[in-house]
């Protein structure tokens, strides 16, 4: 047995070599003040197919004259709207902000199917687009800047892929992308929601899990320090958590969508998510943080490489949610993407950037 270990180990590939993809501009816009942390943005419900979704509005702050855009942000596993109301006020400046609750997330009301595939976010996600380019006003009409984080990555990078018309621009935070191994924050137990019956199991566990429990859980393993997190957002999680506790479907969207999110990995030939990220024909700016405990941070370039000019910001000391730890680096590299965009410079490196997107998109196998 250690002699057959030893063959299996020779047998695992190095790492591929990547072509390098640009650094990220940060912005030098003036920002507005975020002390103390704005509250959640007003929101109300939008059709999807089959029911509805609630959806938060960030009104645009931009100076007169300034630009006006607008944006459309994308929550993980697990969270919600809320996850981008520091961002929302920061991209103000510049784009009229939306920010979704996946179904049976937030105050989302669960699929009228019961399925949390990650292609029916990517159909939620997508009606969202269409509501949200419709809505009248100087950018109606015009495509729409796309954030995602998690498995709110995952899902906008399909959206962008499959429906590029709708996307001005597409900036993934973390993205829940295919490595064919569980983080090691999860724990191989969580492979177990693939088997029949296990889900159900999963979520009366979760049950037992009190509000202030999960958040301190979840601050433990989404943040590189947890320290630096302001009491109120601390406050206004446990408050979330409470009123998820009362939906009578919080636990199953998770446990349910944590599985469709395994399921999706699984996919191969044109379905697979880091084929489709070569495909990516929009500017693309890849946001991560180097304490990401859920999804390995060394994922970040190789993800950057292998989609076409993309650019690349990794945060210091930062951990799955950059967005929430470090709002405004994160809003300055964004920001700057828009600026170049509008401005027709180049989004990223345009020579080599293509050359070893076959080996970049295969790296997954050896990610870790």
């Amino acid at each position: 047995m250690p002699d057959a270990t030893r063959r299996r180990t020779r047998r695992v590939p190095a790492p591929p070599t990547v072509a390098p993809s640009s650094t990220a501009r940060l912005s030098s816009a003036p920002l507005p003040a975020t002390d103390p942390p704005p509250p959640p943005w007003p929101g109300e419900e939008v059709p999807v197919p089959g029911g509805t979704v609630f959806v938060r509005s960030t009104p645009w702050a931009g100076r007169p004259g300034a630009p006006r855009e607008r944006a459309l942000y994308v929550h993980g596993l697990g969270g919600a709207s809320t996850n981008w109301t520091d961002l929302a006020a920061l991209l103000a400046v510049r784009c009229e902000g939306w920010a979704v609750d996946l179904p049976g997330f937030g105050r989302s009301s669960p699929p009228p199917t019961g399925s949390y595939s990650v292609r029916g976010h990517v159909r939620a996600v997508v009606e969202v687009l269409e509501h949200v380019r419709a809505q009248p006003g100087e950018a109606q009409g015009r495509p729409v800047h796309l954030l995602g984080n998690s498995l709110g990555g995952l899902v906008t990078l399909l959206v962008a892929a499959r429906r590029p018309d709708l996307v001005a621009s597409l900036t993934l935070v973390s993205p829940a992308v295919p490595v064919y191994r569980v983080p090691q924050a999860f724990g191989r137990a969580l492979l177990l929601v693939l088997l029949p019956g296990v889900p159900s199991l999963a979520e009366r566990r979760l049950a037992g899990v009190t509000p202030e429990q999960s958040v301190r859980g979840m601050l433990q393993v989404c943040f590189g320090d947890p320290a630096r997190v302001p009491r109120e957002r601390v406050d206004a999680a446990v408050a979330e958590m409470r009123e998820r506790t009362e939906q009578a479907w919080a636990n199953r969207a998770l446990v349910r969508s944590m599985r469709g999110l395994i399921t999706s990995y699984l996919r191969v030939g044109r379905a697979n998510a880091w084929r489709l990220a070569r495909s990516l024909r929009v500017p693309v700016l890849v946001v991560w943080g180097d304490r990401d405990r859920l999804v390995d941070p060394r994922l970040a370039p190789r993800l950057a490489a292998a989609v076409p000019d993309a650019r690349l910001l990794v945060l210091e000391g930062v951990g799955h949610v950059a967005m929430l730890e470090a709002p405004e680096q994160t809003a300055r590299a964004v920001l700057g993407l828009l600026e170049d965009v509008a401005d027709g410079a180049p989004h990223g490196v345009t020579a080599g950037a293509g050359d070893d997107a076959g080996a970049a998109g295969r790296d997954e196998r050896a990610a870790g």
